[in-house]
């Protein structure tokens, strides 16, 4: 009984010095985190859970929408190109990596695009907001082949840049919400095939 209670209390006292050494770290969070979006807890928590479930950092940041099947690469192509054309958002560029990579191997190679959208004063204002948003500039939309042959179609969860931190003004994070938008309607569209 002797050796149990001393092994409970050594137990406790590691507890307890591991609380104190945490609580100044934990501190730091809390305090930071009273000041950030309302919806940071919940952005970094799904975040985390993608991370968990896939393993894969780049994973756990981005949204993906396997595209319906029968739909060639090509449909798929020019639905992500209208329905950018629709909703007023320029495109800067698109990046035919798929067949660059089997041009430079000389063998055939699966299909990938990257598709650059910007709405530059949009992107003004979040340059001007915090330089750091430069790197996330413009936004991206992938339609890429598996290993299987099927299509999906991804894009970066803007919900970390929207929501990860302290509030952006009212006017930049309307903006910021549109632009969203806009990109979640390009992927889940563009999916199922819409033009």
């Amino acid at each position: 009984m002797t050796f149990l209670r001393n092994i409970l209390a050594l137990l406790g006292l590691i507890a307890l010095g591991a609380g104190i050494g945490f609580a100044p770290t934990m501190w730091k969070y809390k305090t930071a985190f009273d000041g950030f979006d309302a919806r940071a807890y919940e952005t970094y928590l799904g975040m985390a859970d993608r991370l968990v479930e896939t393993g894969n950092a780049a994973a756990a940041t981005v949204w993906m929408a396997k595209v319906a099947d029968g739909l060639s690469f090509d449909e798929v192509d020019q639905s992500i190109e209208q329905i950018a054309i629709d909703r007023n958002i320029r495109g800067v560029g698109k990046l035919p990596l798929g067949d660059q990579v089997a041009a430079m191997t000389g063998t055939p190679w699966r299909k990938l695009n990257i598709y650059l959208y910007c709405n530059p004063l949009t992107a003004a204002k979040m340059i001007e907001h915090d330089l750091a948003y430069a790197a996330y500039l413009p936004c991206r939309i992938s339609l890429v082949e598996d290993a299987a042959g099927d299509l999906w179609i991804t894009t970066l969860d803007m919900d970390m840049m929207i929501h990860g931190g302290k509030p952006l003004p009212p006017e930049l994070m309307a903006e910021a919400l549109e632009v969203k938008d806009i990109m979640q309607d390009i992927l889940q569209r563009a999916a199922a095939g819409d033009f």
